[in-house]
Parts: structure tokens; C-alpha cells; sequence
């Protein structure tokens, strides 16, 4: 093994660094989310020096153990399935639903709710008091190492169903109704501001805070498409949240 590489005790410290929130995959620098390769370098050398080992039911590599929880840690896991990897860091008051599932290199806020059926992928960055309802499916991003992982802000509503992929930032209180998709590929149409927001290379689409987004629709405007009236999905902004509207109240009263 070159003597550059990590020691298995070094990846051990950096995962123990992890499970208390003192290193994280990604870290905001002036308004900026920036991966940081050091910390998932040190995730996939973990997988490289692993051995597959059986463990309670499972099979996966022996530095990856299921994270157990106590009362101290403050984590409400309610028994039915889920599971947290080994080196994911949930604050104080997050509570689990069943059957859920958090990565390696993941970071969840303090209050924040993961629901059934949930996935927090790997070093996807979690802020405080989030709801990520049934089904959601936060992306996770190991590789390439300078990639920065999907991040959702403090105070966010991320709806049933939403897929949230590629690095996307979602900022501090916006709302992602139902059925929601972002990527990297995606468009995002702001009936408020007039623009549309997408990903470019240096930079990951983001939604602006206090957005309100749910599922739409835009026409294929030319060829066979047009003749058949198709369109394409596509999220839109439908309002902004102010400061004394609920998340809930402010998807609800427009789908209404």
C-alpha cells in the first residue's frame, strides 16, 4: 500500500469525525457549498480496505457497521427496518420513521424528520428542522471526490415522492410539493421572478429560499411532439414563503 494512503486507523478517526458532525463531506463557504475531497477520499478508501463480513442479518464491508443509537445521542429511531451507515452524523432531535435509510458521509440538522421510505444518500448534507416526507429520495454523491453532494437547507419541506439528485442545492425554507424532480438537468421555471434557474458547470442548480416548487408541465414547442400535444415535466415556482407562512400552508393553499 503506498505510504500516502490512510491507515485503517485514520479511516476509523475520520468516521468517528464524522458520526459526531466534527469533519463534514461539504462545508458553505460565503453562501457557496464546496465539497471537500479529503473527507470523501477518506469514505472511498474505507470501501477499498473493507472486508465483506456478515453483520446481524446483513453483508457489508466490516469498517461499515450499522450505527447503533442510545438515549444520550437524542436520535428518536423507531423500530421497523431502517438502518444508518456507519459514519453519518444525526443531531439531537431527528427522528426516524420506518423503514428509512441514511448513508455513509450524510449530515442530518437537529429536528429533522425522515420519513418512511426516505433516502438520505451518501454525503448528502441535511439542515435543521427539515421534513423529508415518504419516499423522498435525497441523491448521494461520493465521486469524483470534488463533486459537491446534494444539500438541503435549514427549515425545508421536501414533499412525498420528490427526488433531489446531482449536487442540487435546495436553500433555507423553500418547499418541493409532491412529485418534485431536480437535477442537474432540470430546469426550473419562477413564475414570481420570471427567470428559470438551471445547473451549470461551475455551478449546481439551486432553488432559492423560500421557494414554493411544485410538478409542472411545458410544451414541446416544434416537430411530432407539438403535433401530439405533448409536454415535458418540469418544477415550478409558484409562490415565495414570507416569514409567518407555514411550509404546509404555503404549498397547500395553492394547490388549492
Amino acid at each position: 500500500m503506498p505510504s500516502s494512503l490512510p491507515a485503517r486507523s485514520d479511516v476509523l478517526e475520520l468516521l468517528d469525525a464524522l458520526e459526531r458532525g466534527a469533519v463534514r463531506a461539504a462545508v458553505n463557504v460565503e453562501g457557496t457549498w464546496r465539497a471537500v475531497p479529503s473527507v470523501k477520499e477518506g469514505i472511498l478508501h474505507a470501501f477499498r480496505i473493507g472486508v465483506l463480513t456478515e453483520q446481524d442479518g446483513f453483508v457489508d464491508k466490516d469498517i461499515f457497521p450499522v450505527r447503533r443509537f442510545s438515549v444520550a445521542d437524542g436520535v428518536r429511531l423507531v423500530p421497523g427496518g431502517s438502518a444508518v451507515r456507519r459514519g453519518a452524523y444525526l443531531a439531537p432531535g431527528v427522528v426516524c420513521m420506518p423503514p428509512m435509510y441514511v448513508n455513509v458521509g450524510a449530515y442530518i440538522g437537529a429536528g429533522t424528520m425522515i420519513d418512511s421510505h426516505a433516502l438520505v444518500g451518501s454525503c448528502a448534507q441535511i439542515g435543521a428542522r427539515v421534513h423529508i416526507s415518504a419516499a423522498a429520495q435525497i441523491g448521494g454523491v461520493l465521486e469524483p471526490v470534488n463533486a459537491a453532494p446534494v444539500v438541503i437547507e435549514d427549515d425545508v419541506l421536501v414533499g412525498g415522492n420528490c427526488g433531489v439528485y446531482e449536487g442540487t442545492v435546495v436553500r433555507t425554507g423553500a418547499v418541493l410539493g409532491a412529485g418534485v424532480i431536480l437535477t442537474r438537468g432540470t430546469p426550473v421555471y419562477d413564475l414570481v421572478r420570471e427567470t428559470i434557474y438551471r445547473a451549470a458547470d461551475d455551478r449546481p442548480l439551486e432553488i432559492p429560499a423560500g421557494a414554493v416548487v411544485v410538478p409542472g408541465a411545458r410544451a414541446i414547442p416544434r416537430g411530432w411532439g407539438a403535433e401530439q400535444h405533448l409536454s415535458l415535466q418540469t418544477p415550478v415556482i409558484v409562490k415565495y414563503r414570507d416569514e409567518k407562512t407555514s411550509a404546509a400552508v404555503a404549498l397547500e393553499s395553492w394547490l388549492r
